[in-house]
């Protein structure tokens, strides 16, 4: 007998909506893309997260989509940003039908963590669709405020197979579908269309966030942590 999610939804619903999703958006048509930058791109120390603008770029392959899933669901970043979301959740009793408790603060912390997870696979599979390079291009030899817009150029554009920039068709659809998607389960207060819209909201900017921590940490720590 199949599980049912709160609110009388069963995962294989869940699961058959995301398969239709997929196969709609496949045999969609590829928008033109934009130009790749001067600089080639490519990995440096670890190929998950982050790529460099250093070496020749070198397309992500299927086992490297999955560790990126992984890292973006699980990792450090993830859980930490996650905890402080649950905690300021449960200070302020949103949504009400949790409470102000222990068990509230896991409730709000495991959906957020469905919900980044679900938003995370749906932007790879997808963009293994179409060749969408989901990771961050870290460009440290680049002036100041240009670091800064290319914190959110990367936001909203992506690499294809040939390390070129194009819009981040994948990304584009999984924030704002894994939010809406989730109202499915949600308790009532947040389950309206104005909470996913909110939610996907706080998707873009956090994917901001992500991307400006990717960007400037590694300078932040040097200078930090510097023996």
């Amino acid at each position: 007998m199949a599980r049912l999610l709160p609110g009388g939804i069963s995962r294989s619903t869940v699961s058959s909506l995301c398969f239709v999703a997929l196969s709609a958006v496949a045999a969609a048509q590829e928008a033109p893309r934009p130009d790749a930058p001067e600089k080639p791109q490519g990995p440096v120390d670890q190929n998950l997260k982050v790529i460099s603008a250093a070496a020749p770029y070198e397309m992500i392959s299927v086992k490297q989509r999955v560790q990126w899933v992984a890292l973006e669901t699980f990792g450090p970043e993830s859980l930490s940003v996650g905890t402080l979301s649950a905690g300021i959740g449960t200070a302020r009793d949103r949504p009400v039908e949790y409470g102000t408790h222990w068990d509230g603060f896991a409730k709000r912390y495991g959906m957020r963590l469905t919900g980044v997870a679900s938003s995370n696979t749906i932007e790879a599979s997808l963009g293994a669709i179409w060749g969408e390079d989901p990771r961050y291009v870290r460009n440290p030899n680049l002036p100041f405020k240009r670091r800064i817009g290319n914190v959110f150029l990367l936001s909203f554009t992506a690499r294809n197979r040939e390390g070129k920039l194009m819009p981040a068709y994948a990304r584009y659809i999984a924030i704002p579908g894994n939010n809406f998607l989730s109202n499915t389960w949600r308790v009532s207060s947040a389950s309206t269309t104005n909470a996913a819209l909110m939610r996907t909201l706080y998707g873009v900017l956090g994917e901001i966030g992500s991307n400006a921590w990717a960007e400037f940490w590694p300078d932040v720590k040097h200078y930090v942590f510097k023996k």
